[in-house]
């Protein structure tokens, strides 16, 4: 259930509405809207019409049932969908994100090449892997806490904020304390005790379809992020395992106006996993922007032949520049700005 409380509804009327959802068995979590506030009210579904009592408490406009599985990442619960990264970036309005770096950080020269390449073409977020899960044992598996240290000193420098994965509950506390935002990729996706773990920190959360997925199980890892108190979600649609060889993976465009009509989350597009081939990339990321993505994830190395992961799948930076002053073309018709 929600408990939609009236626009001006004072922070007394909404603490009290807060312990008496506690009182009844619930767990309760503020969602801030623009003009009011909405509390969900989550747990045992068996008894949730005692809930409806609350209607009648000072400051509530409404107690709503929400149908879908998921109950904070509803459309029905809040309908606006911007995100706050920073205190001046934000990702689910008018304005398309793009986040674009290396697969992995490899070093110090080779991700502030890149962090200087991706700010003069224009991109706002520097992406790159400091912790990489990889199919094989033998492969690189990333520079670790060396690797947040040279993407905090490309942030230094470039003044872009960076996002970077995240793969075990063990280090989710390390490097939230150097990131602006925590990805969590394809495959740990349904990892459930690390879903917890970054629920219960204060940053943004970029979180990846797993390439099995289904929309609902895709919605409901977003849940369990969002029932332990972090609301700052964000998807990536990175491509999902289909019989196609063509492609590394099959790129789900159809999530967009999917994803659109069932949740406020914020939606981004990874054309670089979607395809693995840079070829493909920037059809991809034009055709995202005209279904309605809020963002962008690209890879981009300033020598992909020589990358330590996902060389095929990478852009150079003049590709990446050519791309952007393209994509502005199609943000435009997409009423949206870049």
């Amino acid at each position: 259930m929600i408990v939609v409380m009236k626009s001006g509804a004072s922070k007394k009327d909404r603490d009290e509405v807060t312990k008496r959802i506690k009182e009844l068995g619930y767990r309760p979590h503020i969602i801030h809207g623009t003009t009011r506030d909405v509390i969900g009210a989550v747990g045992d579904e068996r008894g949730k019409s005692v809930l409806q009592s609350i209607e009648s408490m000072q400051g509530v406009e409404s107690v709503v049932p929400i149908l879908q599985p998921y109950k904070l990442a509803s459309k029905e619960v809040k309908k606006e969908s911007l995100v706050p990264i920073t205190d001046t970036l934000a990702i689910g309005g008018k304005e398309i994100i793009v986040m674009a770096g290396p697969c992995s950080v490899e070093s110090e020269a080779q991700i502030i090449e890149s962090a200087k390449a991706v700010k003069e073409a224009g991109a706002q977020m520097l992406r790159g892997g400091a912790f990489k899960p990889r199919t094989s044992p033998y492969s690189f598996q990333g520079l670790e806490e060396e690797g947040l240290k040279l993407l905090a000193k490309a942030r230094e420098v470039t003044g872009l904020p960076f996002v970077t994965e995240v793969i075990n509950p063990e280090t989710v506390d390390l490097v939230a304390s150097y990131a602006d935002m925590l990805q969590i990729g394809a495959r740990n996706s349904q990892n459930f005790a690390l879903l917890k773990k970054v629920g219960q920190i204060k940053k943004p959360i970029l979180l990846k379809r797993g390439m099995s997925m289904t929309i609902q199980e895709f919605l409901m890892s977003a849940e369990y992020i969002m029932s332990e108190g972090n609301q700052s979600v964000i998807l990536c649609e990175r491509g999902i395992r289909t019989f196609e060889t063509a492609t590394r993976n099959t790129l789900d465009l159809s999530a967009i106006p999917v994803l659109k009509t069932k949740t406020h989350l914020p939606v981004v597009i990874d054309p670089s996993h979607g395809t693995g081939n840079y070829h493909y990339v920037a059809p991809m990321a034009f055709a995202a922007v005209a279904g309605g993505a809020d963002g962008l994830m690209i890879e981009v190395h300033p020598d992909p032949e020589r990358a330590s992961s996902d060389g095929p799948q990478s852009l150079k930076p003049k590709h990446f520049k050519t791309l952007m002053e393209k994509l502005r073309l199609f943000a435009d018709a997409a009423d949206r700005t870049l």
